[in-house]
């Protein structure tokens, strides 16, 4: 048997649609609420603050994602494959944890502390797959990933060109071999010195 949605539901599925759609700021509670199919009091029921509603749609965007049995390489640019089909399909509006950062400007607001909690669990995605990978410098080469990542996002959004996820990828490739052959150099260099 199929459950309806809660108002709790209700409400926050048309946070999320209004909120990535138009933006943080140009969505009211009323709007909200109409999407929703609910009083405003009832929204204010379950979600007291805009601010309150706004944390909880970030929180239901924060996807924790964790490193799986295939091989590492395949995984990071497997990522790079998934960022293009996302911004192929004509929905893609920006990253909301960066939009709610750019919107708000309030870096004692808990949007931001959720976008920073998410980029970090990215970055340590990549870290934890590079260290499988026993790259030298895992930390460096995450950060380099997540730039790589972040640029296509802003590019793709400015220029409506999802190509750029081609070329990111298509650079993040290079920055693996570089590690790996870098790997190899250093143990073919202490295999010499014996």
């Amino acid at each position: 048997m199929h459950k309806s949605p809660t108002h709790a539901e209700r409400i926050l599925a048309a946070a999320d649609k209004l909120f990535y759609e138009q933006g943080i700021r140009a969505v009211g509670v009323d709007a909200i609420a109409a999407e929703a199919g609910v009083s405003k009091r009832t929204l204010y029921n379950y979600y007291p603050t805009k601010d309150q509603l706004i944390a909880a749609y970030l929180t239901g965007r924060f996807k924790h994602i964790a490193p799986s049995d295939a091989p590492a390489r395949e995984q990071i640019l497997g990522y790079f494959d998934r960022l293009k089909a996302m911004l192929e399909d004509g929905s893609f509006r920006g990253c909301p944890f960066v939009n709610a950062v750019t919107e708000l400007g309030d870096r004692k607001h808990a949007a931001t502390n959720l976008a920073v909690q998410f980029k970090e669990q990215r970055l340590a995605w990549y870290r934890s797959l590079l260290e499988r990978m026993e790259v030298a410098d895992p930390a460096s080469l995450a950060v380099q990933l997540q730039i790589l990542v972040e640029g296509a996002l802003a590019s793709a959004l400015v220029r409506d060109d999802p190509s750029v996820a081609r070329s990111a990828r298509a650079a993040a490739e290079i920055l693996l071999d570089a590690a790996v052959a870098g790997k190899k150099a250093a143990v073919r260099h202490r295999s010499a010195k014996k």
